[in-house]
């Protein structure tokens, strides 16, 4: 009995109140655990007071880092005025909004929302709506949230039978799956080939610009505008990643190309829950609340679109990426963390390289750049998985398998960090592998 009335916060304890003791399907519960009680800056510290140099941050939607100060000071200033509302507008949530209208390349409405999940959730459902037509076209390998549409063709050991991909989770409806086709990403032949002979029964296409690590090849994103453009599809791009991260316009101003429609989260919110759909006035207009109760009217709505408190930390969030020359930093810092890695892979002779797209990166046992979802099948995921936790065993925080990202809080120090500590990972794996294989070690 702990006589002091408290438990331990740590994730043992979070093991009896949550499933796997975790917030979700990302959660690492292989290797190093812990629960984080501060934060600042490049850094988290869990509660027995270990810091970590942290890469996820807030899987992207912290771009400033932890707790900037202008962001802090803008969501106590609105909580002392209004920290939620329902069903009214607030000043900050108009503001926000006429400041994606003014960035978004293709936003002339936006509709909020609270989660990149419901965006693009709704982004699907506007597309269908105004085509009258229900397939969706999306790439193998792209993750767009967590509803059933979202959840095909999204992890497999294998690629899928195109254009069929398989459910990535228990309890998605066959009915569901027959309504989404699944091409290869960086495949325009494919996508002709696949698409083609059923096209006036498809809605839209749904692409994230950049698909995890995957940069997308020259003309690409422009193929894809062409093909939507010749048979009457919504081209939806998925920037919940890459809105505000890659350019202050997001990926349609970083790659040139504009989408009808747009779905955002993540820094929008400034680490706050709010998403947003961005697209042509009339495609968005179909969600007026004016038109309930016609056929024209397409359903969005929720207890937390336009949240005051994180329309506050979005709003402090992008005054500060609208400085000059802020995007061209994050991308040259990343090139220099990309150098430092590089080297120290190269020294430990691994097969292996740094993936970078703007401010993303990620290390993976491969030849070359990957190009498409095959591609990250092939690669050596059994000892992407073991470098990346022996990373978070020596205090880089991230996810393993998965992107991280460069903040504006990180900076040449904490690069050396990562390269130092990557440096003792590299080692400790080589101990490791050569004591399995040394004297009674198992394989010779």
């Amino acid at each position: 009995m702990n006589v002091t009335g408290r438990l331990p916060n740590d994730p043992v304890r979070a093991e009896s109140l949550l499933p796997g003791g975790a917030l979700g399907a990302n959660a690492n519960v292989t290797g190093p655990r812990f629960a984080v009680s501060s934060a600042s800056g490049a850094y988290i510290t869990d509660t027995g007071g270990n810091r970590y140099l942290d890469y996820v941050t807030g899987a992207g939607a912290l771009i400033l880092g932890h707790q900037h100060p202008a962001v802090v000071e803008a969501v106590v200033r609105q909580a002392g005025r209004t920290m939620h509302q329902y069903g009214v507008l607030t000043d900050v949530a108009i503001e926000l909004a006429s400041r994606l209208i003014d960035a978004i390349p293709c936003a002339e409405r936006i509709v909020f929302a609270t989660t990149g999940s419901e965006a693009t959730a709704y982004s699907l459902r506007l597309a269908r709506a105004v085509t009258g037509r229900d397939l969706i076209v999306k790439f193998e390998g792209g993750f767009h949230g967590n509803h059933d549409y979202a959840g095909i063709a999204v992890a497999a050991p294998t690629t899928a039978d195109y254009p069929t991909g398989r459910p990535f989770t228990a309890g998605t409806p066959g009915a569901v799956r027959d309504t989404v086709l699944v091409v290869p990403y960086n495949d325009l032949e494919s996508l002709e080939r696949l698409v083609t002979p059923v096209v006036d029964r498809v809605a839209g296409i749904i692409a994230e610009p950049v698909q995890r690590i995957i940069r997308p090849l020259p003309g690409f994103l422009e193929g894809l505008r062409d093909f939507c453009d010749r048979h009457g599809l919504l081209l939806i791009f998925d920037e919940v990643v890459t809105g505000f991260r890659l350019s202050y316009q997001g990926a349609q101003g970083y790659f040139g190309v504009t989408p009808d429609l747009a779905a955002f989260g993540k820094i929008i919110g400034g680490g706050g829950t709010l998403a947003c759909v961005a697209g042509r006035a009339e495609l968005i207009d179909r969600t007026n609340p004016r038109l309930k109760g016609t056929p024209r009217f397409v359903y969005t709505s929720g207890t937390f679109h336009g949240n005051p408190l994180a329309a506050a930390a979005g709003l402090a969030t992008l005054e500060l990426l609208r400085a000059p020359g802020v995007y061209e930093g994050l991308e040259d810092r990343t090139r220099h963390l990309s150098r430092h890695l590089t080297r120290v892979l190269a020294a430990h002779d691994r097969r292996a390289l740094v993936a970078t797209a703007g401010s993303l990166w990620q290390i993976l046992h491969i030849d070359r750049p990957p190009e498409g979802y095959a591609d990250l099948l092939s690669s050596d995921q059994g000892a992407n998985l073991q470098l990346d936790r022996a990373l978070l065993a020596n205090g880089i925080n991230v996810i393993p398998g998965l992107r991280r990202f460069v903040s504006l809080a990180h900076s040449d120090d904490h690069f050396d960090a990562t390269a130092h500590a990557l440096d003792r990972a590299c080692r400790e794996l080589a101990a490791i592998q050569g004591s399995q294989s040394g004297p009674g070690g198992g394989s010779g």
